[in-house]
C-alpha cells in the first residue's frame, strides 16, 4: 500500500521532501507559505484516509520552505472520526518513504498547567498515550521498523531548545511540558483533567501519540508543538466551543508558523 502511495504521488510530483509537516485544527494557515506549492488532495490518493474534521483542508502540499523541500498534510486523521490507529498514521508511513528524515506536528490542545494562559504553545517534551490504542498493534514488518522501538526520548532535545531560542528571540513564550493523549471526541470532566493533571499531564489533546509512535517506530526526528486552546483547571472549568477554539487558534497561528518556519529554515 505505502509503495502504491508513494509511486501516486512520484507520478504527480518530483520532490523529495526533507520535512514532512502536519497541521493541526485550526491551524492551516502554514500552508500558504510553502513556495511553489503543488497541492494533492487527499482523496486522489490511493489508500489514504479522507479528513472529515471542519477546519482541515484535506491535502497534501509539496514545495519549499526556507530552501528546504517539504510537504505539509494540511489536515490529519483521528481514531474518534472511526480510523484506526494504522490508518492515522499511514501518512507518517508516506512521507518516511518519500525520503522525509524529521517530522514536525501541531495541534491545538487544552491546557492544565495553571501558568498556561489560552494562546500559548508548549513544545512538547514527552507524553502520556491514553488513547487505548497503538499502531504498532499487529505483525510488524521489519522493512518499517523495529517491533520494540524504544520511546524513552521520542521528542528530540536539538529540536526543542532550538525552538525555545527562536521564541526568546522572538519574544514569545514556549513552554515545555508533557502532552495527554485522549481518544475523544468528547471533551473530559473535571475529575479527568484532575487525573491528568495528577499524573503529569500539562495539555491534553486528541491526536499526535499515534503519530510519533509511528514517527519514532520509523526513525524519523521528531518535534511537536500544542496550541493552548482552552483552560481546563478543574476548579474554574468553564464550557469550550469548537468556535472559541478554532477563534484562539487563528489568533495563536502566526506566531506557530514564525515558530515552524524559523525551526525548519535553521534545523541541521
Amino acid at each position: 500500500m505505502i509503495t502504491e502511495t508513494v509511486a501516486a504521488i512520484r507520478a504527480a510530483v518530483a520532490e523529495r521532501p526533507e520535512v514532512g509537516i502536519i497541521l493541526g485544527t485550526g491551524l492551516g494557515g502554514l500552508g500558504a507559505r510553502i513556495e511553489k506549492p503543488h497541492a494533492l488532495p487527499y482523496e486522489t490518493l490511493p489508500h489514504f484516509p479522507h479528513s472529515t474534521v471542519e477546519s482541515h483542508k484535506g491535502q497534501l502540499v509539496f514545495g519549499h520552505l526556507h530552501g528546504k523541500s517539504v510537504v505539509v498534510m494540511e489536515g490529519r486523521f483521528h481514531c474518534y472520526e472511526g480510523y484506526s490507529a494504522q490508518q492515522v498514521v499511514y501518512p507518517v508511513r508516506v512521507i518516511k518513504a518519500l525520503g522525509a528524515g524529521t517530522l514536525i506536528i501541531s495541534n491545538a490542545a487544552g491546557g492544565m498547567n495553571a501558568e498556561y494562559r489560552a494562546g500559548d504553545l508548549m513544545a512538547v517534551a514527552d507524553h502520556i498515550n491514553l488513547m487505548g490504542v497503538n499502531p504498532l498493534v499487529g505483525a510488524n514488518d521489519e522493512r518499517i521498523g523495529p517491533r520494540f522501538p524504544d520511546m524513552s526520548a521520542p521528542y528530540d532535545e536539538r529540536l526543542i531548545a532550538l525552538a525555545e531560542t527562536i521564541a526568546r528571540e522572538k519574544n514569545f513564550k514556549l513552554h515545555r511540558g508533557v502532552y495527554a493523549g485522549v481518544l475523544g471526541p468528547n471533551l473530559e470532566t473535571r475529575a479527568e483533567y484532575r487525573f491528568l493533571r495528577g499524573i503529569g499531564a500539562d495539555a491534553v489533546g486528541m491526536s499526535t501519540v499515534p503519530e510519533v509512535i509511528a514517527a519514532v517506530h520509523a526513525g524519523l526526528r521528531v518535534f511537536a508543538v500544542s496550541c493552548i486552546t482552552d483552560l481546563c483547571i478543574p476548579e474554574t472549568l468553564k464550557p469550550a466551543s469548537l468556535e472559541e477554539i478554532l477563534k484562539v487558534a487563528a489568533a495563536a497561528e502566526p506566531k506557530l508558523t514564525a515558530l515552524i518556519e524559523t525551526v525548519v529554515e535553521r534545523m541541521n
